[in-house]
């Protein structure tokens, strides 16, 4: 089978340095060695293609850049880079905490899901990143956009993004969601509730038309942790299948002359491992839509599987096999739609994390080191107001050590982080060396999706900037909230 790779092969350690670079600016250094060919192997860490089951194989013990984007290079004395910057130089160009994002991998990625998905629509979830930058790399390479709001449908249209490559979605749109939305000319809008149909009718008008799809929740349990898990019925996306609430919006929808239904939409989670939850969906979904036939006499050309697609986070850890997926929905959904006599749909695909997760690196500076009879606290200049995730969902990181060479024994600690909450922890029980200090730098890998996207001023400590990186050049994206930005919106006394 011919393998589609998420990214170039890890090159050799002998990538070149680049000096620190001041914020807005970009210096060049030396050539970064050429990508290895594309049927190099890919580390682990992502929706891997290329293998024949459902998880990607774990990678080897020993593998602790697994997770890193495959242009992260170790050399002697313990200086990390990534994307031919050292990540220790644009700490100290750009201060920490400081989220550093490989564009370069970014790209390989949007390439791999139109390689491997190559007739489907792919569109870039923003909620779990979103830049100006971003918006122009997914349009240049060929993604549409799937947003959740006014802000980032906004945005993304007004850094050049076609509207009609957009879905906005949401289960509660705002009037101003769905003002902006008719205003701009999105692509389409996804139904998550029976109001919302009276309402876009209403607002689009007796002459207008807008293209509309109806979110269904299949009842499938899918997903990393029980608060991502969006297919089932017990949560607040969607219309059930199981109690025909989607088979009557559907039916109303129809009966809107102003609407035009192009297809069903589903997404049952995050952080999915696992094939088989999108094939049953697809089965059942593809029998909603039979139904739709029968019923009303409508084909619907569109499917959406939403996206969900896990990734690793630390080495070892399981990721979407990204190549089984393609190869077995393509399968499934030619022979269910065989079987219901239908025309195979139009697939849409809406991957997020698996995209920016794993190029981004968020880079911490070590403030204090505490022992307490039973545990080893390492604090760090920044939280769970940059990184919400591990409280959230317990989501669990490999931190590192960057910037010098320890020769120093592991030792298990506790990373936490500066707010005034118990639960501000970005890694439990994990290896860190033993000499480890204030003014040392920690580096956590798979920071690229739902850190800035979710971060806040918790105890008013700005959000931090974002930084990408490509042939060792390093330039400023998204600048530090500063204590100015704060204070400018309390405006009352």
């Amino acid at each position: 089978m011919t393998t589609v790779p998420l990214s170039p092969a890890r090159k050799a350690p002998t990538a070149p340095t680049a000096p620190s670079t001041p914020a807005g600016s970009a210096v060049p250094a030396a050539p970064v060695p050429p990508s290895a060919p594309a049927t190099a192997p890919r580390h682990g860490g992502a929706p891997t293609p290329g293998h024949s089951g459902t998880h990607a194989p774990a990678p080897a013990p020993g593998d602790a850049l697994s997770v890193w984007p495959a242009s992260t290079v170790e050399e002697p004395h313990g200086r990390l880079l990534v994307g031919g910057v050292p990540l220790a130089e644009i700490a100290e160009g750009h201060g920490t905490p400081v989220y550093v994002l490989d564009e370069a991998e970014v790209r390989e990625r949007c390439r791999t899901y139109r390689s491997a998905f190559p007739d489907a629509e792919i569109h870039y979830a923003a909620k779990a990143f979103l830049c100006r930058a971003l918006v122009h790399w997914v349009e240049e390479e060929g993604l549409g956009l799937d947003v959740c709001s006014a802000g980032e449908l906004e945005l993304a249209v007004t850094t050049g993004f076609p509207a009609e490559r957009i879905l906005l979605h949401g289960n509660a749109k705002s009037p101003q969601d769905l003002g902006t939305a008719l205003r701009l000319g999105v692509g389409r809008i996804v139904i998550d509730t029976p109001a919302e149909i009276a309402r876009i009718a209403a607002a689009v008008g007796g002459g207008g038309h807008q293209k509309v799809m109806v979110r269904v929740t299949p009842g499938i349990s899918a997903g990393g942790h029980r608060k991502i898990r969006t297919g089932s019925d017990d949560q607040k996306f969607g219309l059930s299948l199981r109690d025909g609430h989607a088979q009557h919006a559907i039916a109303r929808v129809l009966d809107q002359p102003q609407l035009e239904l192009t297809g069903i939409h589903c997404h049952l989670g995050s952080q999915i491992t696992d094939v088989k939850p999108y094939l049953v969906a697809v089965r059942r979904l593809v029998g909603l839509m039979a139904r739709v036939r029968d019923t009303h006499g409508v084909t619907l050309p569109e499917l959406d599987l939403g996206g969900g697609h896990g990734i690793a986070h630390r080495p070892g850890e399981p990721a979407l096999d990204l190549t089984t997926l393609a190869r077995k929905v393509r399968a499934e959904l030619a022979e269910s739609c065989a079987a219901a006599g239908l025309p195979v749909p139009r697939l849409v695909i809406e991957p997020g994390r698996a995209v920016t997760g794993p190029a981004g690196v968020a880079v911490y500076r070590v403030l204090a080191v505490k022992r307490t009879p039973g545990r080893t606290f390492v604090a760090v200049d920044g939280g769970m107001s940059d990184n919400p995730r591990p409280a959230l969902y317990g989501v669990r990181y490999a931190p590192r050590l960057i910037g010098r060479h320890s020769p120093a024994g592991p030792e298990r600690v506790t990373v936490v982080g500066r707010h005034c909450e118990a639960g501000d922890i970005l890694a439990e029980d994990v290896p860190l060396p033993a000499d480890t200090h204030p003014g040392d730098l920690l580096a956590v890998p798979v920071a690229g999706a739902y850190h800035l996207s979710m971060a806040s001023s918790y105890n008013l400590v700005g959000r931090p900037p974002v930084v990408a990186v490509r042939d060792g050049r390093a330039r400023l994206l998204v600048r530090r909230e500063t204590l100015e930005d704060l204070r400018a919106r309390d405006v009352g006394l």
